[in-house]
């Protein structure tokens, strides 16, 4: 979707029959969220990521974007690009406080929910249209909840079917609303690049390209036999579907997240244990707030390492007692890291990740005589209770106090 036009003006009129999905997509999520904390910052290029080194841009304001910065693009690029940008490190939990938030807005108006990320989700409104209005009136709806609830915006596509709700929200961004009618959603695609079309990557746009393919309406003009032949049967198809669009799938309603974690690119690479073990507890504490603050506990802990050639390792543990508590994240990461026993590998990446995950109420807890029942977790609830008053920085593990900056 990163090659579909942006803020484009279109009005397609307002006729939303039978435009029962809607796609709702927080702007520039990420960075709003931290200008809800700092409103002077407001109407200034924001850059959140890692703020030297080999970070990577997770979110920018537009008025960074209008410089060319974009989501995934390196750090030092960004700052090349816009070095007036103010740069901030990510706030994960603060994210993950505003998303659930902003999904209980979306279950308020329709059970058919189902989350793409933190900040966007597909819905069905079929079975709310008795109660609260047409599609449009609903989807105005959200975006006022949106707004006074969680002071962000967002974007809302209202279409027939999931892709053509998707195309919708990213057309009409930031803050923006567009119905697109069942009897012009051809009118509105074929214009797109194809790069538009779920399923173009990058290689796939250039394969496209080669056949002289630049537009969805030109991808729907070819014949279906020249497709599979450049791309595969299933691929051909499926994009050929999409060109007209015709989209059957359903939005599923959904289950818990199934994983939650958090990684780290260092500025130079890392030989140091020590050093690594450090950033190992950084992010098992990040980790370990996220799974609390989503209402979860996990039952599988997983290491990853990535060294300077690239090549990658993950290594992953079960543990007895699901746990959301910093100490039990660390401990089972750091115990599969010493277990690689490595002998000064130079280290270019480092992640914790927690997966098995269940609602926190589904715990069963082993309690041991000579330990409190709750200790490890009342300690962490307090810490988060801290950070969400002071800042995450507000209440830290000794071992991580006065420590240098040296992640990106």
């Amino acid at each position: 979707m990163s090659r579909a036009p942006r803020g484009a003006m279109v009005h397609l009129g307002d006729d939303d029959t039978g435009c029962t999905i809607l796609h709702v997509d927080m702007d520039a999520f990420y960075a709003s969220v931290e200008l809800i904390d700092r409103p002077e910052l407001r109407g200034r290029p924001v850059i959140i990521g890692g703020t030297e080194g080999r970070g990577v841009v997770l979110s920018a304001t537009y008025e960074a974007r209008a410089f060319g910065v974009h989501a995934a693009m390196p750090v030092a690029r960004a700052r090349r690009l816009c070095p007036q940008a103010v740069f901030i490190h990510p706030s994960h939990h603060r994210y993950a406080e505003v998303s659930e938030g902003v999904m209980a807005i979306f279950r308020d108006i329709t059970p058919a929910v189902e989350p793409l990320s933190l900040d966007e989700a597909f819905l069905d409104v079929a079975g709310a249209m008795r109660r609260l209005g047409r599609p449009r009136e609903i989807a105005a709806l959200i975006r006022a909840r949106v707004a006074a609830e969680q002071r962000i915006t967002c974007s809302v596509g209202v279409a027939p079917s999931k892709f053509v709700a998707k195309v919708a929200s990213a057309t009409c961004k930031p803050d923006g609303l567009l119905v697109v009618p069942t009897d012009r959603v051809v009118e509105f695609l074929h214009p797109m690049p194809v790069g538009a079309l779920w399923g173009v990557g990058p290689r796939t746009e250039e394969q496209l390209q080669r056949l002289g393919l630049r537009t969805v309406g030109d991808l729907a003009h070819i014949p279906l036999a020249t497709l599979e032949r450049a791309l595969g049967r299933a691929t051909g198809r499926h994009l050929s579907e999409l060109a007209w669009g015709r989209d059957e799938r359903t939005v599923t309603v959904d289950g818990p997240e199934r994983s939650i974690g958090n990684e780290q690119t260092f500025a130079r690479d890392i030989d140091d244990p020590d050093e690594i073990r450090r950033e190992l507890l950084r992010l098992s504490e990040q980790v370990a707030r996220r799974l609390r603050a989503h209402g979860v506990v996990a039952r599988t802990i997983v290491l990853k390492v990535r060294f300077a050639d690239f090549s990658t390792i993950t290594r992953s543990h079960t543990i007895t007692d699901p746990t959301d508590t910093s100490r039990d994240v660390y401990a089972t990461a750091v115990a599969l890291f010493d277990a690689l026993h490595l002998q000064r590998a130079r280290v270019r990446l480092v992640g914790v990740r927690a997966e098995g995950l269940l609602d926190a109420g589904e715990r069963s807890e082993q309690l041991a005589f000579d330990t409190p029942a709750h200790g490890w977790r009342d300690a962490d609830r307090a810490r988060d209770r801290a950070a969400a008053r002071f800042g995450s920085d507000a209440v830290r593990p000794a071992r991580l106090i006065g420590r240098d900056d040296r992640h990106s």
